[in-house]
C-alpha cells in the first residue's frame, strides 16, 4: 500500500525509501553497498556550492558518480545565489536531480548563513530556489527541517515557497536546528507540510526499523521516506523496510555473520579503490564501528581496528573475529 513507485520531476524512482545525504558518510563506496539493498534513490554527501563554483579539485572527487547505479541525487549547500545556480548548474552535468540543502544543522555551516540558517532568511532561501530552478534542466529537491527553533516553525511555509518556485520535491526532517538529532521527530509538522502542498513531501527522521518507517506513512501521508542514520552499520534497513511494505511480515532472521562479514569487506574494497588504502581504511574504521556495535567483543575490537593501517591486516583481524563470535 505505501510502497510504490514516486515521480520526481520528470525521474520515475522503482520505489519511494531513499538514502539521505550524509557528510562524510554517503560517499561512493557507501552508496553503493545501500544501493544493493534496493532503495529507490541515493543522495551524495553536500557539497559546498563555492568550491564548485571555484574548481576545488577534493569536492569534485567527492562528486564521483563512476559506475553507479542510476538514478542518483547531488546535494549541494550555500547562501549564495549565483553560487549556488552555478553549482547546481555544474552537477546537473552528471545528476539526475540536485537538492538545496536547507536543513543542515552544523555550527560551520550555519556560521556562514548556509544549511538551517536559510530557514531564518524565507527570502533568501526563495531566491536560491527560484534561480537554481531556473539554471538547471533537472528536477530540484529541497531539503528541510521543521524550522530554526520552537519559536520559528517555518516548514509548511517554506514547503510552499518551493512549490511555487518551480521544486520538484521537498524532504522534511521533523525537527528544528536547536535540537539537531535529539529528541522525538514531530511527525504532525511532517504531516501539515503534506497537506499543504502538491509536489511530493518526503519524511526524514529516526527511522530505524519497519515500523518507523511504517509509522511515517500511515501518520503523515508522505509520498517517499528518506532513512539516514538508521542505515549506519545496517544498509540492511532498505530491504527489511520494503519487504515489510510488500509483505506485512518482518523479515524475523538476524543477520548471519558470513553475510556482516561480506560487505564488511566489500565495503573496505570499494573505499580503498575509490580512496586508496592509506585514506580508504582510514574511513572505514568508523562503518566498521557501526557494523560490529552491539556484538559480543566489539569495543576490544574496535580498539583494536583503530590502530591498524593495513589492508591484509585489516581483513585478518576481521576474519579472525568473525570466527570467534
Amino acid at each position: 500500500m505505501y510502497l510504490k513507485k514516486l515521480k520526481i520531476g520528470n525521474i520515475e524512482l522503482e520505489n519511494n525509501i531513499i538514502l539521505a545525504p550524509m557528510a562524510g558518510i554517503t560517499d561512493l563506496p557507501f552508496r553503493i553497498i545501500c544501493k544493493s539493498f534496493g532503495p529507490g534513490l541515493v543522495y551524495t554527501e553536500m557539497a559546498s556550492a563555492k568550491a564548485i563554483y571555484y574548481g576545488d579539485e577534493k569536492t569534485k572527487k567527492l562528486l564521483n558518480i563512476e559506475g553507479e547505479k542510476r538514478p542518483i541525487a547531488v546535494q549541494i549547500f550555500g547562501s549564495d545565489v549565483t553560487t549556488m545556480s552555478e553549482a547546481a548548474k555544474y552537477v546537473s552535468n552528471f545528476a539526475d536531480i540536485v537538492d538545496i540543502n536547507m536543513g543542515c544543522p552544523a555550527p560551520k555551516v550555519v556560521k556562514n548563513g548556509d544549511g538551517s540558517k536559510l530557514l531564518t532568511n524565507l527570502k533568501l532561501a526563495e531566491e536560491i530556489i527560484e534561480n537554481v530552478v531556473k539554471s538547471v534542466d533537472i528536477p530540484v529537491t529541497v531539503k528541510i527541517r521543521k524550522g530554526w527553533d520552537s519559536d520559528n516553525i517555518v516548514a509548511t511555509e517554506i514547503a510552499k515557497i518551493a512549490e511555487t518556485k518551480g521544486a520538484s520535491a521537498v524532504i522534511v526532517h521533523g525537527r528544528t536546528r536547536e535540537e539537531f538529532f535529539s529528541g522525538e521527530v514531530d511527525l504532525d509538522i511532517i504531516k501539515k507540510v503534506k497537506e499543504s502542498v502538491k509536489i511530493p513531501v518526503i519524511g526524514n527522521g529516526n527511522i530505524f526499523n519497519e515500523d518507523d518507517a511504517y509509522r511515517m506513512f500511515e501518520y503523515t501521508g508522505v509520498d517517499g521516506i528518506m532513512c539516514g542514520r538508521g542505515t549506519l552499520g545496517n544498509p540492511w534497513l532498505f530491504k527489511n523496510i520494503i519487504e515489510y511494505l510488500q509483505t506485512g511480515e518482518k523479515n524475523q532472521l538476524p543477520i548471519s555473520k558470513e553475510e556482516k562479514l561480506n560487505i564488511i569487506l566489500k565495503h573496505i574494497d570499494l573505499e580503498i579503490k575509490e580512496k586508496g588504502e592509506y585514506t580508504g581504511i582510514r574511513e572505514m574504521r568508523k562503518h566498521i564501528s557501526w557494523y560490529i556495535k552491539n556484538m559480543k567483543d566489539a569495543t576490544k575490537t574496535r580498539d583494536m581496528i583503530n590502530r591498524i593501517e593495513d589492508r591484509q591486516e585489516l581483513e585478518s583481524c576481521l576474519k579472525e573475529y568473525f570466527k570467534s563470535i
